[in-house]
């Protein structure tokens, strides 16, 4: 893993903590995009080097939409930015971890994504991503 490449965060408006997150940072966003197969629509901000994801649910049964009512709004997950992500989830396969998903998803801020569940992980919900390559 090469460094952390944003933090994930679930909220209930995406508008309503757009304001919120613009005046905390003086800043507007840089991206807002929906991802269909996560049902959910994200908006990141960069401030500095960090990076920040809003998400916002596109259904009652979305994975946004099961956290919030489970845990409210808050810290989602934390993202680390990986060279080869099918090299780093076959590592973490054989180091015990269990992965949502057997392969790569497409994501937000075009991005390859995979998950490690928060039980194999200390109670955190862990994101790879890796940056497409535009050919």
């Amino acid at each position: 893993m090469k460094k952390v490449e944003h933090l994930g965060i679930a909220v209930k408006n995406l508008e309503k903590a757009s304001l919120l997150y613009t005046r905390l940072f003086n800043a507007l966003p840089y991206k807002e995009e929906t991802v269909e197969s996560e049902q959910v629509r994200t908006m990141f901000y960069q401030i500095g080097e960090t990076k920040l994801e809003l998400l916002e649910s596109l259904s009652t049964d979305s994975p946004i939409a099961k956290f919030i009512d489970k845990k409210g709004e808050g810290l989602h997950h934390i993202a680390f930015e990986v060279d080869d992500i099918n090299q780093e989830m076959a590592r973490l396969k054989v180091e015990g971890f269990h992965l949502l998903s057997m392969e790569p998803k497409l994501g937000a801020d075009n991005k390859l994504v995979a998950f490690i569940h928060p039980k194999s992980a200390g109670g955190l919900l862990i994101e790879l991503c890796q940056e497409i390559k535009k050919s």
